[in-house]
């Protein structure tokens, strides 16, 4: 037995020495990194790995979420093989509801039945007094639209939590679909309109009913749209930042009797907030003035959009058609079980988390990541220190809301207990309505209350991670800490250039374009002098007109200021996690691997993370809407303001990965 443990350990040393580097099949060697990074690093792979036809973009960091969500299919599958399971048990709750799921059949011949009568309960309202319950009844049920409460930290008191009321109602992304006068947006709303006739058809009108109530949907989704912040103005929190007393609202929106919304929904507040009180006065001209039947259809749209892709085949094929096809790009739909594994995570995620992290998330991990942040959070502290644009007293700010950040690893310390949700293996759409009812009285039941800092807001097997300026939290869900953003047996300088730049860019995000808004315990709070808070708003300007400049296909390039965050984001973070890697190395130094000193395995780890291939579908689609950039300039972007990268490739002065005029925010 001795003998066999000092082999183990023998064997483990060696692994160790033996780190994993790059991705050498990844690389195309017939491009110049200094000249296109971006093919340099990840290249070969692209040219290897089409997008599959049900995904819109494709890199080995798509690819690894996909692999999560076949790990949780052979969870379900394993644990579907057993029955049995106490009733309320993470086992029997997950294991029934994707019974449930995968039992296609049974969908297909219940086909409306779950929604119809719901359906007939708005048909059948006779007055606009009856409005208000409507919106309760489908509000309770998670239908959305015209507008929506959840919870929130209170934006001046981040201790307790707030109602906040906010604008909902669009059947598209948000209010250029609606007012732009490009031809792209012209055809998206030609489509849409199809789109919608389709699923009132199949929901059982004729094909001229279909076509008028059509037209009345987006009418009256225009006029809601218009009245909707900007994307550019909902990355300002001091808009949504409008703190009213329930009086308040009230002469706002005089046509909704609040008190009876609240007391019907069993929200209990003294104080909340109002994102868009311009978009509440325009509500209220609804309320006042459209006729009960456009409210009536506008509700029935609702209901059949919320639930389609819970329902019978041909809801989910139209659904999928113009959602996932025309504005997303993707050939195919995903596989059912790839569905219902998603819908599991989304209702049911830390239940199914529990056994995902036994699994999937050793001890080792946590140990190695928690140090890396560490090192990462000392790093920022380091920067904030030497920089010769800040004053002491922004500095001495600065440090005391870094000194506050909590990160948060790979899953609760406290699991949520969904023990109360009633879920059976015979009725798909049921459950999820308990499901759903579940999690909408969970929310509102945080309000009025202390902020409970143990929630998180992502599932633990999701691959993403982010940054909540209220709680200063920086949370990384065991789901992105795996190859290629996280690897035990990774080098340093891999590890620090994949899943380093994230968590540096989580932490920048405390002190980007938004998060720099809010102070050491997540108060939004002017903590800058007026100098300093010129020349930050100065070095943001250059991230700006750098994004401007990157296009997607010829007249279509980033909105600057929409993408400042993540770009400030990128940039801050990979910069930061250079000099967590210099902390690293400080200890352990790195290494040659394959030919590539650490700084070059450091900077090629980033572009083969990052690598997206997107459909141009999904590529319009984050221009129009989405915060981030595309892959190719989440890549080339930040490394191009980087001397370091410039010395690691040996790149020359005028090459076209060194920027003339280099951004440099922290």
């Amino acid at each position: 037995m001795r003998k066999l443990a000092l082999l183990a350990v023998i064997l483990s040393l060696s692994a160790s020495a033996q780190q994993r580097g790059v991705f050498l099949e990844d690389i195309d060697k017939t491009a110049d990194a200094c000249t296109s990074f971006f093919d340099y690093a990840n290249g070969a792979w692209r040219t290897a790995n089409p997008i599959p036809g049900n995904m819109t973009r494709w890199s080995r960091r798509w690819e690894a979420g996909e692999k999560n969500k076949n790990q949780l299919q052979v969870i379900l599958e394993d644990l579907s093989k057993r029955s049995g399971y106490a009733k309320g048990t993470p086992e029997q709750q997950i294991t029934d509801f994707y019974r449930s799921c995968m039992d296609a059949e049974a969908i297909n011949r219940a086909g409306l039945d779950p929604i119809r009568p719901l359906l007939a309960d708005i048909d059948a309202m006779k007055t606009r007094a009856e409005l208000l319950p409507m919106l309760v009844k489908l509000h309770n049920l998670g239908v959305g639209g015209p507008f929506g409460v959840t919870s929130q930290p209170d934006n001046h008191n981040p201790n307790e939590v707030i109602a906040n009321i906010y604008a909902s109602g669009l059947g598209l992304r948000n209010r250029d679909y609606y007012t732009g006068t490009e031809q792209r947006m012209v055809d998206i709303r030609a489509k849409y309109l199809d789109y919608v006739a389709k699923m009132f058809a199949l929901a059982g009108s004729s094909e001229d009913e279909a076509k008028k109530a059509a037209n009345s949907v987006f009418a009256f989704e225009s006029r809601l749209a218009t009245a909707q912040f900007t994307n550019v103005e909902r990355r300002d929190p001091k808009l949504s930042d409008n703190k009213v007393k329930p009086a308040e609202l009230q002469k706002m929106t005089p046509h909704l009797n609040w008190a009876t919304y609240f007391r019907k929904t069993n929200v209990a507040l003294a104080e909340l907030n109002v994102d868009q009180p311009r978009y509440m006065r325009a509500l209220e001209e609804e309320l006042a003035s459209t006729p009960l039947s456009a409210w009536k259809t506008f509700l029935k749209w609702k209901v059949v959009n919320d639930a389609a892709m819970h329902l019978s085949d041909p809801f989910v094929d139209a659904s999928f058609d113009f959602y996932g096809r025309t504005m997303g790009g993707a050939k195919e739909m995903k596989p059912r079980a790839t569905r219902c594994v998603e819908t599991t995570d989304l209702l049911f995620g830390e239940p199914l988390g529990q056994e995902y992290v036994e699994r999937h998330f050793p001890p080792a991990a946590k140990a190695r990541m928690e140090d890396m942040v560490k090192n990462l959070l000392a790093a920022m502290g380091d920067t904030i220190r030497g920089l010769e644009w800040m004053g002491a007293e922004t500095k001495k700010q600065a440090l005391e809301k870094l000194s506050t950040f909590r990160p948060k690893i790979g899953y609760p310390d406290v699991w949520r207990d969904h023990s109360s949700i009633a879920v059976t293996p015979k009725s798909y759409y049921a459950n999820i309505l308990a499901a759903t009812k579940f999690h909408i009285a969970d929310d509102r039941s945080q309000i009025g209350k202390p902020v409970d800092r143990s929630r998180w807001g992502m599932t633990p097997p999701t691959s993403n991670a982010y940054y909540n300026p209220l709680m200063n939290e920086i949370v990384f869900p065991a789901g992105i800490l795996q190859p290629p953003a996280f690897d035990v047996n990774a080098s340093d300088a891999v590890n620090y250039g994949a899943i380093g730049v994230v968590i540096g860019h989580e932490i920048s995000h405390g002190f980007d374009d938004q998060g720099s808004q809010y102070d050491a315990q997540g108060r939004l709070r002017n903590w800058w002098t007026e100098e300093d808070l010129a020349r930050f708003r100065e070095r943001g300007e250059c991230v700006v007109q750098q994004f401007e400049g990157y296009f997607i296909e010829p007249g279509i390039h980033h909105t600057g200021k929409l993408v400042l965050g993540e770009s400030i984001g990128d940039l801050a973070g990979a910069k930061i996690a250079y000099l967590g890697l210099q902390k690293a190395q400080a200890k352990n130094p790195g290494r040659v691997i394959d030919g590539f000193t650490p700084d070059q395995q450091f900077f090629i780890a980033w572009g083969q993370f990052r690598g997206d291939e997107l459909r141009p579908e999904t590529q319009r689609l984050m221009v129009q809407n989405g915060p981030h950039p595309t892959g190719k300039y989440r890549v080339i972007g930040p490394l191009s303001n980087m001397p370091e990268f410039a010395k690691a490739f040996g790149c020359a002065p005028n090459a076209e990965m060194v920027r003339a005029q280099r951004c440099e925010v922290w």
